[in-house]
């Protein structure tokens, strides 16, 4: 199953509407802290590109909508997504102004990447120096 996470309801249920539109059916994945849409990974390879730019283009609006909520709160906060080798998924804590400057220079996909290979590298140490890996 492929999982989309959301921070917000209304995105999420956007998502889910525009999947029930294209055909595909969806599972909620809820938690304490936010909306998950799982689908089937067999998908064709254009139905799931359109999904997944459907899925960027709400993830703009869902940060937008999180931010003022956040905001007009008194909040702040920031998290990383870590996958776990185990299939689970955690969020660490991050300062909002230190995610805020990492994400300035880098794509939430090269970020990802260096989280990945942390999180790796601690699930699987390999105490090897680099230059013999």
């Amino acid at each position: 199953m492929l999982e989309f996470v959301f921070f917000n309801a209304q995105t999420c249920g956007q998502f889910v509407d525009f999947l029930g539109n294209l055909g595909v059916g969806a599972d909620l994945v809820d938690d304490d802290e936010t909306f998950g849409v799982a689908i089937d990974e067999g998908l064709d390879e254009a139905l799931l590109d359109k999904i997944e730019l459907r899925y960027d283009e709400l993830m703009v609006l869902d940060q937008s909508l999180f931010e003022q909520q956040a905001d007009a709160d008194g909040e702040h906060t920031a998290g990383v997504v870590l996958n776990l080798a185990s299939g689970d998924t955690v969020y660490a804590q991050v300062d909002p102004f230190l995610l805020g400057r990492i994400m300035e220079v880098l794509t939430p996909e090269e970020f990802g990447s260096v989280v990945n290979a942390i999180v790796d590298a601690v699930e699987k140490p390999d105490r090897r120096p680099l230059c013999k890996r």
